[in-house]
């Protein structure tokens, strides 16, 4: 059983999406990204894009742990239907309907919707990315996605990726440099944070 570790709304039970059609992240997996993330201070008021959502945990969790907003990014059906079930759940215990919210869609397209419009600046500035991709996607189609990502970032923003210890480091754009990783088991974490070009 998937559920909230900690914060306002922890010990909170989530819903799983049926099959195995998504990975979820282990609570153990969680909990050491979350303290990890608490020590970073990069939780309180963050507004958190949890890209790939599954469920949704990732995002939730951050709901939990002080973030001012939160949006789950899913394309599947059946997925989408639980992370507006298990976001309904955290809004309702922290008592704000708009905490979380849920968009579905395919990850490329809505962060091209948020893309700087020419001469402007980007529709959204995000202070924290999650992104747990299928293992199917190529490391050139998470480059690309990557690219989009680096886009809508504030400038003291955190990305982190969660793969197998099987996959190689991801591709960082331009704009964007690793600056942790951390390894659980067959999992890998990776932490980034946006760059000046040009100032490295």
């Amino acid at each position: 059983m998937t559920r909230i570790v900690a914060g306002a709304a922890g010990g909170i039970p989530l819903k799983s999406v049926p099959g195995d059609s998504t990975r979820p992240t282990t609570d153990r997996v969680k909990e050491a990204l979350f303290s990890r993330l608490e020590s970073y201070d990069v939780l309180a008021n963050a507004r958190v894009l949890d890209l790939y959502a599954g469920a949704g945990s990732l995002g939730i969790e951050a709901a939990s742990r002080g973030a001012r907003s939160v949006l789950l990014v899913e394309l599947a059906p059946k997925a989408v239907a639980v992370c507006q079930t298990n976001a309904g759940l955290v809004n309702k215990a922290l008592r704000n309907s708009a905490l979380v919210s849920v968009r579905r869609g395919s990850v490329d397209s809505v962060l091209d919707s948020f893309a700087p419009v020419p001469g402007g600046t980007a529709g959204k500035s995000w202070n924290l990315v999650f992104m747990d991709p299928p293992y199917p996607l190529s490391e050139e189609e998470l480059a690309t996605t990557l690219e989009k990502v680096s886009l809508v970032l504030d400038v003291d923003a955190t990305v982190v990726i969660e793969r197998s210890t099987r996959s190689p480091e991801p591709i960082w754009p331009a704009g964007m440099e690793r600056f942790a990783e951390k390894k659980y088991g067959e999992t890998r974490l990776w932490f980034a944070e946006p760059i000046q070009v040009g100032t490295k």
